[in-house]
């Protein structure tokens, strides 16, 4: 779908846009926060021992380890 220009739209075709897009709205199936936040609670404490940045990455696997070091002299 071509990007439309507001702008150029009469107020009857943004009315009926507005329409449109609240009819969606009206479908999507909603939760409430207080069972969502605990979904998103539950599923990071369950994968943070896989996230390495909760969990220490050992030197040896480290793939962001420098492998050289810089010297001034």
């Amino acid at each position: 779908m071509p990007a439309v220009n507001i702008e150029d739209l009469t107020e009857k075709d943004k009315l009926q846009m507005e329409v449109e897009q609240l009819r969606k709205e009206v479908k999507l199936e909603r939760q409430p926060v207080s069972k969502c936040s605990e979904d998103i609670k539950n599923y990071i404490e369950e994968r943070s021992g896989e996230d390495p940045l909760v969990k220490v990455i050992p030197e040896d696997r480290n793939p962001f380890k420098e492998k050289g070091g810089c010297v001034i002299a």
